[in-house]
């Protein structure tokens, strides 16, 4: 009996599904996941993936069924951008394997704008069969997607409302998407909720906003708990964005050691539960609820690993298999439909670009805190190819490691998904000052923490110190050529923008730029690439995820 079942099991005992004197409360099921990024297909260790997914959300589908209950199966959204395979085939894979697992409604996340508009036109209305929802996206004035779908779950109406981070105008591109705001999410809920709650009985949101510990955001935008603050009457939110499982050890403390099988509590704020299944389909999360005389009542709540190995519980803290007992066999129907997509991906990726001689940590909690050799190797490649003074890019750009040994363009696409092109600024010395004063400032644990090469600082809190570019003291009648992301130019993540005229676009994607620097340096080590050498050391402020 796999883990799913056992699980199950439990909460029939738990939850009284044995029939009980006059009218019996309605069981309704919500199972929720969240920035999937991609992965479609399991990983190398044989973890998550769309085809055991499905396996594990039938297997409760049937067992909530055979006890009267009913299901319903949202998304926290964020489902492009992450892994090559997907990326190369605009996440058709992924929205047609969610089909065919059954969502019925997704939030709009920030990264559904990483594509062109025809591109996002046949995710949504193509390959999806389940309505994107966000109530708080306007293009020109209206309205871009369904504010909010209302399902009949017997005799319960459950209306599920979508919103969509602020965070997303630091990211999208303006010049593909003229005229789209994303409005405060909180003010949008405001005027729906109330005329949500006249017309069902049961109010959810669907949200990719991101939880932050007792609402402290930092440099993200506001979140699910200052969402459920301001604005009563939501029941449940159904979260992303933050990437992390909400299991909370006390009201003010997230529990961000969580490990596989654990037992986890959601949130509770102003009457509001808040969950997240942290990222890529690892879980699937299950809250069983029993609707009453208009009371909706969290009965039990669980995270449902998706074939996860725990973290750092073996030898020399390497990464353990759960018993096999626990694991979900795959969907042979979900794997005959995205293995084509699989070969096909692969088969683009593996042209070998060169070798490292050691690996190089692009650890999300990693990039996105202090200086790494990864973040020194990509800002390298981009002076080696600018002739610039100095580089900058934001921690949350890298997303994955580089591996030691042979290492192809699929694990360079990996590190570097979103196909930024790297552009120069010249700046004065005055200029470039204040320029990194901000860049340095940038909340350790954000995505826009700046990884550098070329800079040294030193950090007192947040506030940096004795500015060096390589090695000197900035000049403030000289002028700088600063290479950059053109996310980050535009002022992606917060920074300052710089306006097109500013910019000079050298038309080389990140990842060809790293693609020329590793193949014609054989054999690179992280010695090469030490942060303490000239990155700005890393601040005491405490992280803010985003």
């Amino acid at each position: 009996m796999n883990l799913a079942n056992r699980t199950l099991l439990v909460l029939a005992a738990a939850f009284g599904f044995a029939a009980q004197a006059g009218a019996e409360p309605v069981r309704i099921t919500i199972l929720h996941t969240n920035d999937h990024h991609g992965r479609f297909w399991r990983n190398a260790d044989q973890e998550y993936g769309m085809a055991a997914r499905k396996r594990l959300v039938d297997e409760v589908r049937a067992e909530v069924k055979a006890q009267g209950g009913h299901v319903l199966l949202l998304d926290g959204g964020d489902v492009n951008t992450g892994v090559p395979e997907s990326d190369l085939q605009q996440a058709e894979p992924d929205f047609r394997g969610m089909s065919a697992i059954g969502y019925d409604a997704m939030a709009v996340g920030n990264h559904e704008f990483d594509r062109t508009p025809a591109v996002m036109r046949r995710q949504r209305l193509e390959w999806s069969t389940f309505p994107w929802l966000s109530a708080n996206v306007y293009q020109g004035g209206r309205r871009m997607f369904l504010p909010y779908r209302i399902f009949r779950l017997g005799t319960v109406r459950v209306a599920v409302l979508g919103l969509t981070t602020e965070d997303t105008m630091k990211t999208l591109s303006r010049q593909r998407f003229p005229g789209v705001e994303v409005r405060a999410p909180a003010g949008e809920a405001a005027k729906l909720v109330p005329r949500l709650r006249r017309k069902a009985d049961v109010v959810v949101a669907a949200t990719h906003m991101g939880h932050y510990v007792d609402g402290r955001h930092g440099v993200s935008a506001p979140g699910d708990v200052e969402l459920a603050r301001a604005v009563p009457g939501i029941d449940l939110i159904v979260g992303g964005h933050s990437q992390n499982p909400v299991c909370m050890l006390d009201a003010q403390h997230r529990n961000d050691d969580y490990q596989p099988g654990d037992p986890c509590a959601p949130d509770r704020q102003n009457g509001a539960w808040i969950v997240q299944a942290w990222e890529w389909g690892k879980y699937v999360g299950r809250a069983d609820f029993e609707y009453e005389a208009g009371r909706f009542s969290l009965v039990r709540y669980a995270l449902l690993p998706v074939n996860l190995m725990k973290r750092g519980t073996g030898p020399d803290g390497r990464p353990v298999k759960l018993p096999p007992e626990t694991r979900t066999e795959e969907d042979a129907g979900l794997l005959a439909l995205l293995g084509p997509y699989q070969r096909k991906g692969a088969d683009k990726l593996l042209v070998p670009v060169g070798r490292l001689d050691d690996g190089f940590d692009g650890e999300r909690r990693n990039v996105r805190s202090r200086p790494t050799h990864l973040g020194r190797l990509v800002t390298a490649s981009m002076i080696d190819r600018t002739g610039a003074d100095l580089a900058l890019v934001s921690g949350g750009g890298i997303r994955d490691s580089l591996p030691a040994g042979e290492v192809n363009y699929g694990h360079l696409l990996r590190v570097l998904p979103f196909g930024n092109h790297v552009v120069v600024v010249t700046l004065s010395g005055e200029q470039l000052e204040t320029y990194l004063r901000a860049a340095l400032r940038m909340t350790p644990g954000s995505g826009a923490y700046a990884q550098t090469t070329g800079v040294s600082a030193a950090m007192e809190g947040n506030e940096p110190k004795q500015l060096r570019v390589q090695g000197r003291p900035i000049d403030p009648a000289r002028r700088y050529r600063l290479a950059l992301s053109s996310f980050i130019a535009r002022g992606g993540d917060g920074y300052p923008a710089f306006s097109r005229q500013e910019i000079d676009d050298t038309g080389f994607t990140d990842v060809e730029v790293l693609r020329g620097f590793i193949a014609a340096r054989p054999g690179l080590s992280t010695r090469d690439f030490e942060p303490d050498r000239d990155a700005a050391t890393e601040s005491a402020a405490s992280p803010a995820s985003r």
